[in-house]
């Protein structure tokens, strides 16, 4: 497993996390009609909120972003993104878990949405969100907060 941190991201990362945000969703963007290249940095722009955002970083590199934004009734997964070259070599689940383990031990329920049929679902229904609901473009997942066993 590559060595990994995360730094608290600020309004300086934002066009760094936008242009690797329209790199990694073009392909599902365009399989699905819906790429357009300033509207896919712009929707980062928009929503890009550095107090609830980290950058990943690899080798001191920025290597993905990640966020958790807390809602009334449950904490959002978003803006998660990994260099396409970092992909598939355990970095997202490495991050993923320990996100999760945070998220649990303040017993959050997770939601986020995923592009249809983009290869991220495996990864989320491996760490155990489920479909909630589902349209044309977007699934929306659900993962409810993992008690530790009493003595952990």
């Amino acid at each position: 497993m590559m060595d990994w941190g995360l730094r608290p991201a600020s309004m300086a990362d934002v066009e760094a996390v936008a242009e690797l945000r329209a790199v990694v969703l073009r392909a599902d963007l365009e399989r699905l009609g819906r790429y357009d290249e300033q509207r896919v940095r712009q929707r980062l722009r928009d929503g890009f909120t550095p107090a609830h955002t980290w950058t990943i970083e690899v080798g001191g590199a920025l290597a993905g972003c990640v966020a958790l934004r807390p809602t009334s009734d449950a904490t959002w997964l978003e803006h998660f993104y990994l260099a396409p070259d970092l992909q598939g070599k355990g970095l997202g689940s490495a991050v993923l878990s320990s996100l999760l383990e945070r998220c649990d031990r303040e017993d959050a329920l997770i939601r986020l949405n995923v592009l249809q049929g983009s290869p991220a679902r495996r990864l989320y229904e491996r760490h155990g969100f489920t479909v909630e609901t589902e349209d044309e473009v977007d699934v929306f997942m659900v993962r409810d907060p993992v008690q530790a066993a009493p003595g952990n």
